[in-house]
């Protein structure tokens, strides 16, 4: 339909007129504005003959409506045009700082053949917050302003088209247009980042107002028949600019002060028709998931879409269809990467990790899907699964006659929201007769942050229950000592970044030392991930690292290759579960920090590693036998020793020190029998004296070896 146009005397004739009205014209499905009488522009506070006044009219029409009544004069705009309803309704506008009540009647009239509606206006008065004398007019008036109505073709909050309003505008209306004048059709998709946050900061009523502050801002760069409030904090766009990222950028940036500076960073997402011209309802989709694919960017961004991007939309498709057969038919594997103990070697612990044998896709990594389940909120089936599996395992593994040690499932937030996650898992456990203290919880330090009180109490419920809580990822992102301080973990797992960057610097390994040191004295056991060396293994032991994870021992396997790897006598060995405590006490050893063996806090030394030199022996009987050392203890032997290799002189220290006639070696036995620490002085072949302190630190329950700890304070030179 073609817009209809007075002749200039008619305009003029209009134009001048002291009566508040409008004439308008519904041209596909948008109203146009023809006249605006003089009237008009002095009721609304527009300047006369000012045609920027048209122009806002037609792109956003109910700017100063208050944003209660702008969904009603919506609906009353297109029941009128349609000729569902009269048009005769109240609302609040906003004219030179406060509001007036507008009453408006509307009239259907015909010029040459085109059906045009005419608008009168009346000013019933100033607003008020609340209804004067019961049974007044005004009173009556806002009372009818209140009234329930069924609104469904415009957003009740800010007034824009509702979603299936404005795609089918832009189906039949924008879309045309823009391929009739060569332009190409774009469809944006907006979404803030941290809305809960904020609600939970400022309250809904200022989330709100966020919102449709939002939706102003898009409509002054939009027209308001092009925006829509997709639902919560998200919005639609179309438009056919072709300098769509300057206007993004000039969105972003007066984004930052609307609604009074309380504001939020906001992600879009461009669907471009220069890709493939589609409906819009799928363009909405794509630009969709342009918007979502960069949810962790945490400033206000643009991503546009791509085809790989709808690929990852059918695989989330395939995962979330065929997850439960997936469970069922067992197409997912458990895997299981062992946890060696630092100061045995054995394995002290197990991680299962998830793998999907899929018939169709092949081989899937946890990356592949768990993030997809987790935002689908049914990564709780899964992980209860894996729960499952594990507890066979451990029955199949006692079965054999094998140590059971422990074994941790990693838990997610999505866990806690959809079930009760502790009560499930402590079900499960119960009915396959495992105790509790076999099965270790995983939880990353992000999802704490989420709502922190609330998992706190969780993480409470599970060691009430004996569950042992360890947090995993420790260092991946902000982390907080005050977490370790405020929950009681029992063990933390360092990300395995800081073995990634172990050869970078010396700044990582001090780091990773004081935050071992900071474990030992909270009492809280820790993990290495990603230990791939020889050399890092040694420097974990040396700092106290109680536990090392890593390609270096073993990638993760199915519980077949576990077993057979038993039956082929090539596994590293599951450790006595007995003698878990004893070996935890070696490793929790520092060997850079002196105060383990003096029992005191305080630091001495600037440098962390020109320490003095340290070692953990054991002794059974008059056997002696090296543990750990650090490398100054190393360097030491090697000089005294008068040998070149490491494991040279620390066999010749271990059979010079057996012999019980040797003053060292009776020293070590006075210090265990009294359970004292010593100092002693112990005179070398060159006439040197060394100065040694010595202290028990722990018994072997099974095989009543004794550890000890001992460091070398200084030596005197023969003169």
């Amino acid at each position: 339909m073609e817009r209809y146009q007075y002749s200039k005397k008619e305009l003029e004739l209009f134009e001048n007129s002291e009566v508040p009205f409008a004439i308008y014209q519904f041209v596909d499905n948008h109203v146009v504005t023809l006249a605006l009488s003089a009237g008009f522009m002095e009721l609304f506070g527009l300047k006369k003959n000012d045609s920027s006044s048209y122009y806002l009219m037609d792109h956003d029409m109910y700017r100063d409506c208050h944003p209660d009544d702008v969904a009603e004069l919506h609906e009353a705009e297109i029941d009128f045009a349609t000729d569902k309803n009269p048009y005769d309704i109240v609302y609040r506008s906003k004219v030179n700082g406060s509001y007036k009540l507008i009453h408006a009647l509307g009239k259907h009239i015909y010029a040459d053949g085109n059906k045009l509606a005419v608008i009168w206006y009346t000013d019933e008065g100033p607003y008020m917050d609340s209804p004067t004398k019961e049974g007044s007019i005004l009173s009556t008036i806002y009372s009818n302003l209140y009234k329930a109505k069924h609104i469904s073709q415009y957003d009740y909050l800010t007034g824009l088209p509702a979603i299936s309003y404005f795609l089918s505008l832009a189906e039949t209306i924008f879309i045309k247009k823009s391929l009739e004048n060569k332009r190409i059709p774009k469809m944006l998709f907006f979404d803030f980042n941290g809305m809960k946050y904020f609600n939970e900061k400022y309250g809904f009523a200022e989330g709100d107002s966020l919102i449709r502050a939002f939706s102003k801002l898009l409509v002054s760069h939009f027209s308001d028949k092009q925006c829509c409030r997709f639902g919560m904090d998200r919005f639609c766009v179309y438009t056919d600019e072709e300098n769509i990222e300057d206007i993004l950028w000039k969105i972003f940036a007066e984004c930052e002060n609307i609604n009074n500076g309380k504001s939020l960073p906001v992600r879009t997402g461009i669907y471009s028709s220069d890709i493939e011209l589609c409906s819009t309802s799928t363009a909405c989709d794509r630009a969709k998931m342009a918007c979502d694919s960069n949810k962790l960017s945490f400033v206000s961004h643009f991503t546009y879409f791509d085809n790989s991007m709808l690929e990852n939309s059918l695989k989330r498709r395939y995962i979330l269809e065929n997850l439960d057969e997936a469970i069922e038919k067992q197409w997912i594997k458990i895997y299981y990467q062992p946890i060696v103990r630092a100061a045995n070697g054995r394995v002290c612990d197990e991680e299962a990790l998830s793998r999907w044998e899929d018939p169709v896709k092949g081989f899937m990594n946890p990356g592949d899907f768990i993030s997809i389940l987790e935002d689908a909120n049914l990564i709780y089936k899964l992980d209860l699964y894996v729960t499952e599996q594990v507890l066979i395992k451990m029955k199949k593994q006692a079965d054999k006659g094998l140590y059971i040690v422990p074994i941790s499932v990693n838990l997610s937030r999505s866990d806690f929201n959809c079930c009760d996650i502790v009560s499930e898992i402590e079900k499960r456990v119960d009915q396959a007769g495992i105790p509790h203290e076999k099965l270790t919880i995983e939880i990353t330090e992000s999802i704490i942050g989420s709502d922190y009180d609330y998992m706190k109490r969780q993480i409470q419920r599970f060691q009430r229950l004996g569950f042992k809580v360890w947090m995993d990822d420790f260092g991946s992102g902000y982390s907080s000592l005050d977490v370790l301080n405020d929950i009681p973990f029992d063990l933390i797992k360092f990300d395995m970044k800081f073995m990634k960057r172990f050869y970078e610097d010396e700044k990582s390994k001090i780091i990773l030392s004081g935050l071992m040191k900071t474990a030992t004295s909270l009492g809280i056991d820790t993990i290495c991930e990603g230990v791939e060396s020889e050399y890092q293994v040694e420097f974990l032991k040396e700092i106290g690292c109680t536990k090392l994870q890593g390609y270096f021992y073993c990638p993760p396997i199915p519980s077949e290759k576990v077993f057979e790897r038993y039956d082929k006598r090539i596994q590293i060995g599951f450790e006595n579960p007995a003698e878990s405590d004893y070996f935890t006490t070696l490793g929790k050893i520092n060997l850079y920090d002196l105060s383990v063996v003096t029992n005191k806090d305080e630091s001495i030394y600037e440098n962390f590693f020109t320490t003095p030199p340290m070692a953990v022996l054991e002794v059974k009987n008059n056997l002696m036998k090296f543990v750990l050392g650090n490398k100054t203890f190393r360097e030491f032997l090697k000089k005294y020793l008068n040998s070149e290799k490491d494991e040279d002189c620390i066999s010749a220290f271990e059979k010079k020190y057996s012999a019980s006639k040797n003053s060292f070696s009776q020293s070590i036995h006075k210090c265990i029998s009294t359970h004292e620490p010593l100092i002693i002085d112990e005179k070398l072949k060159d006439g040197s004296s060394i100065h040694i302190y010595i202290r028990m630190i722990a018994e072997n329950p099974v095989t009543k070896v004794i550890a000890l700890v001992i460091a070398i304070l200084g030596i005197d030179m023969d003169t």
